[in-house]
């Protein structure tokens, strides 16, 4: 290799651990772009139906925004907080009413099989060290307890999260006031010659993030009030809490949806075990209405993105990133989706291809 060709390969893997050192700071940043583009929709939609200007349509959306933020921080979230401490302080109990079914379930079954004398050693089989004693808390129901808790003080650890956040609303802001001059800006790091295609790419990209966040909200907020509709119809409690879970849990796709079906599941089983039956067949059915009906209705361009691709992404950027990167994982993935069809397969695999069929 030659000098140049060394000081190149320099520069890439300064390149490489610089992003890698800056990781925190450019998935903030995206966080801040993918939502200046939900700002960006929204005006837009706004200006589309009232012939508004640009600035004016700008500040009606900050301004219903805010209103809607203040509205849901005094009349939802009080009594969201409320039910969902409810919820996890009834973790253990049903924690230890599960152990209890399956113990019943594991001896009758047993019993059937082996005999009656075998059916006592299930306890301490299935639950060993004290798992299966203690009426004052199965083990089993304090680690539930206790990783549930962790993940609230991971969420509740305002420290660093305000200021981050703040960080993250001011990136939108400015970015939604300006959003051609940041494009500009980005292009402008491109080689000429691939400028205008830059932009078309940019554009593409943007798209398709626009119809995965409308159809991602639509969906979620079908998600919840049919949760909370079937919730009501079997009587299980703190119909509230699970609703909006499930709402929110849904823009985390595998993950999510499964997340929000536990706690329903164990307030269900406090009152009966059928319950928690129906509220899992509920769960399954509303995630299949939401799959195969609501999101493909509600997105104009629908975002084909492979189930193991999307799990793989999940995991990918969890890794990389953390929390913040499993809740951004979908538009991560549907970013480098364009990038990689655009980019790799049309702009350098499809002219090699014809250039290797030409010879």
């Amino acid at each position: 290799m030659k000098l140049q060709h060394w000081f190149g390969l320099c520069a890439v893997l300064a390149t490489g651990l610089l992003f890698w050192s800056l990781r925190e700071v450019l998935i903030h940043l995206f966080a801040a772009i993918v939502l200046a583009m939900a700002l960006c929709t929204l005006v837009g939609a706004l200006r589309q139906r009232w012939n508004l200007p640009r600035p004016l349509a700008l500040l009606a959306c900050v301004l219903g925004l805010g209103v809607m933020v203040a509205v849901a921080l005094t009349v939802i979230v009080p009594p969201f907080t409320s039910q969902f401490q409810q919820l996890i302080l009834q973790l253990p109990s049903a924690a230890k009413a599960l152990k209890e079914l399956l113990l019943q379930a594991f001896s009758s079954v047993s019993s059937m099989v082996y005999g009656s004398e075998s059916s006592s050693n299930w306890s301490q089989l299935l639950f060993p060290k004290g798992l299966a004693d203690s009426p004052g808390g199965p083990a089993i129901a304090s680690s539930v307890t206790g990783g549930f808790l962790g993940l609230l003080g991971l969420a509740g650890n305002v420290g660093s999260g305000v200021v981050q956040l703040l960080f993250v609303i001011a990136v939108t802001l400015m970015v939604a006031v300006q959003p051609h001059a940041y494009k500009n800006v980005g292009i402008q790091l491109v080689p000429s010659f691939y400028r205008r295609r830059a932009r078309v790419i940019l554009n593409m990209c943007g798209d398709a993030l626009s119809s995965w966040m409308i159809g991602v909200l639509i969906s979620s907020v079908c998600v919840a009030v049919l949760a909370g509709i079937g919730l009501s119809l079997l009587g299980v409690k703190l119909v509230m809490a699970n609703a909006l879970l499930a709402g929110l849990l849904n823009v985390i796709p595998n993950v999510g949806p499964t997340l929000s079906t536990i706690f329903p599941m164990s307030v269900a089983l406090l009152d009966a075990p059928w319950k928690a039956l129906a509220v899992l067949g509920l769960y399954i059915v509303i995630q299949n209405l939401e799959s195969y009906v609501i999101t493909p209705s509600v997105m104009q361009r629908q975002v084909n993105l492979l189930p193991g691709l999307t799990l793989a992404a999940q995991f990918v950027f969890t890794v990389l990133f953390g929390p913040l990167g499993l809740l951004l994982a979908l538009p991560l993935a549907v970013v480098l989706q364009v990038l990689i069809r655009e980019i790799v397969v049309h702009d350098l695999l499809d002219p090699w291809k014809r250039q290797k069929l030409a010879s």
